[in-house]
């Protein structure tokens, strides 16, 4: 480990760590979660997914920035992606229950509003399921596409202003990778488990917990480019 990554360990352990030493700041911040979520979740995700980015660069280039990457206009994207992801959390962990027990499983939904049991972890399996066997494939086409849009204009923020040429685009992605790796790798192996334990959470965590789940985002993202070159 170089003293570059001591150092971006260093401030990124400063900048999470009032959150878990002071009551005040602890206090704040789940009041302004209870008050405002799709706001809050703006912030999460462009902090922690942009984050996960940022890691997945050094892993796949060996620094944590370079020119044309764009660190804001990704902050950005990842915000706005973060509120879409909070709406389709509330959408599907509300509707799925239902869904469920109206295939005779009974109990889902009352259990989805207390601790863990059995009926909990059902209901929580089939609302990843259903999330990321609909959502999450759309979801992960449009980042790509903003990413890419990101790149062609330099890593510059005037990126996110410019139309998108959707066919240009949607052409130049790699779907052997995309369908290969992302879709049929990480969507059954790590989404899917990775979001049955966030619907397990109290719901005021949920939406923190997927939003740091977008650090291991940044890290498929990086084996998907280099997928990607070599095919």
């Amino acid at each position: 480990m170089k003293t570059k990554d001591l150092l971006f360990g260093g401030i990124t352990i400063l900048c999470f760590l009032p959150f878990f030493v002071s009551e005040s700041v602890y206090n704040g911040y789940t009041e302004c979660n209870a008050s405002h979520p799709y706001i809050m979740a703006f912030f999460k995700f462009a902090i922690l997914a942009t984050l996960g980015e940022v890691i997945g660069l050094r892993i796949k280039n060996g620094v944590y920035n370079e020119p044309g990457f764009g660190i804001l206009p990704r902050a950005v994207v990842w915000g706005f992606l973060g509120m879409w992801i909070a709406i389709a959390m509330k959408t599907f962990s509300s509707g799925v229950p239902y869904l469920i027990q109206s295939f005779g499983i009974d109990g889902v939904v009352d259990a989805m509003k207390h601790d863990i049991s059995m009926e909990k972890v059902v209901g929580a399996f089939f609302i990843s399921v259903m999330m990321n066997t609909t959502f999450g494939p759309v979801f992960m086409t449009l980042h790509k596409i903003t990413d890419t849009q990101i790149l062609r204009y330099g890593g510059k923020l005037n990126a996110l202003a410019k139309p998108l040429p959707m066919g240009e685009l949607l052409s130049s992605l790699n779907w052997k990778v995309q369908w290969g790796f992302v879709f049929k790798k990480t969507i059954p192996f790590f989404w899917i488990p990775a979001h049955t334990i966030t619907f397990l959470l109290p719901g005021q965590y949920q939406v923190l917990f997927a939003a740091f789940l977008g650090v291991a985002l940044g890290v498929f993202l990086s084996i998907a480019a280099v997928m990607s070159r070599k095919k």
